[in-house]
């Protein structure tokens, strides 16, 4: 029977684990190939640190070695930044191997070049592992939407965010502690910025715009804002209206054009990510025919994300082309007027005073819940410095309390 040859490039948590997962489930693969599946060598910075692998394979720290290798069928890519692993994805695109990867920040910048340059030299670039770890969002907008006219897409893509402002609101918990216990537990890096300022769940959310309109946002006009502002007394006074504070990445078409954003948003108990806790993602998609779907599970780790890369590689037999084949157009709809929306208005002492203001509703300590299009609060914000506002999607009008007024907030 014949080999497929594979070459990991990094074995790092991620690496380790598609490693593992092809030596426990080798004979599982061979009935989904039909060709026994070996990994044949290693790329790592340090030969000399100790790791359980195989001593047959070859274990290099230079990657023209694992370029010589005789009949190399598949590249596995799992380290991290633009570079060097885009360099190497091309090279190995251009001997003619397949490639798979779970570097969200290398795709999202040149995800178009590996993909077009794949498609000249026929082989197939596999990417499930860059958005949403286990979730398998990206193969099911390629290949199970395929017909839909997907309107918009939000997401819980970072796990890491999604912990902190879980821990927050459960163990009542500043930002401060529970940014530590994630870093405590591995969730979060000595650096985390990536997770809390929004730039992770951005680079994933390029990703996602690709498949599912064909065309790259611009990046510009993504709003990206991270969690870091968040407090403890926020988290509590949204639990006390029903609301739950989520790090929401989303994009929509609105008048045939694509907005993006990336920020903390209110999620009342209608809405599928409510109950979206600790370290998982989410997805949810309203496609024109099936309305909407939610996908989730977990988002990083070991084995979720070498589960993703693990069905890419099992994919190879049926792949022709990648989202090339959306002719990178964007599907436009007829031209909508947003309606107005709930938002949290916070750090604001005295009244709210706008002509497109409707049902202002004062709560306490400088908080207030208005009625209103999303351009109306940037203009109110000019007026108000120090003005925070978040987005309420979910079921507002579920709260119930004494004296208040009864509003309704939508997805």
């Amino acid at each position: 029977m014949k080999v497929l040859k594979i070459a990991l490039l990094g074995f790092g948590t991620v690496g380790e684990g598609v490693y593992r997962t092809i030596q426990s489930h080798g004979v599982r693969l061979e009935e989904v190939l039909g060709k026994k599946v070996e990994v044949v060598a290693v790329l790592v910075r340090d030969k000399e640190k100790a790791r359980n692998i195989s001593k047959d394979l070859l274990l290099t720290t230079d990657f023209d070695e694992i370029l010589n290798i005789p009949q190399l069928d598949i590249v596995m890519e799992a380290i991290v930044e633009k570079e060097p692993g885009f360099t190497y994805l091309k090279k190995a695109i251009q001997k003619g191997c397949h490639v798979i990867t779970a570097n969200k920040e290398m795709f999202a910048h040149h995800g178009k070049e590996l993909l077009e340059l794949a498609e000249q030299h026929y082989v197939s670039v596999g990417f499930e592992a860059t958005v949403a770890g286990g979730v398998p969002i990206i193969q099911t907008l390629r290949q199970l939407l395929n017909v839909n006219r997907i309107n918009k897409i939000q997401g819980i893509l970072n796990g890491t965010s999604n912990f902190i402002l879980s821990e927050m609101r459960e163990k009542k918990q500043s930002f401060a502690d529970a940014l530590h216990l994630a870093q405590e537990k591995g969730y979060a890096e000595n650096d985390p910025s990536n997770d809390v300022e929004g730039t992770d769940a951005f680079y994933k959310l390029v990703i996602l715009s690709k498949i599912a309109f064909g065309q790259q946002l611009d990046w510009s006009d993504i709003n990206v804002a991270g969690i870091t502002k968040i407090t403890s007394e926020l988290v509590e006074e949204a639990e006390e209206l029903g609301l739950r504070f989520k790090h929401i990445a989303s994009v929509e078409q609105e008048n045939g054009k694509l907005k993006g954003s990336v920020k903390p948003i209110l999620v009342g108990r209608s809405h599928p990510f409510y109950h979206i806790e600790g370290v998982e993602n989410a997805v949810n998609v309203e496609g024109d025919i099936v309305g909407s779907i939610t996908l989730q599970g977990p988002g990083a780790g070991m084995f979720p994300t070498a589960s993703a890369m693990l069905e890419d590689l099992g994919q190879l037999s049926k792949i022709s082309k990648q989202y090339d084949s959306k002719s990178f157009s964007v599907k436009t709809n007829k031209e909508t007027r947003r309606a107005a929306e709930y938002w949290l208005i916070c750090n604001v002492k005295k009244k709210l005073l706008h002509p497109a203001i409707e049902n202002v509703e004062r709560l306490k300590n400088g908080t207030s819940i208005i009625n209103a299009d999303e351009k109306v609060v940037e203009k109110v914000r000019e007026q108000y410095p120090g003005m925070e506002y978040f987005k309420i999607i979910g079921g507002y009008n579920e709260i119930n309390r004494s004296g208040s007024t009864s509003l309704t907030a939508t997805l």
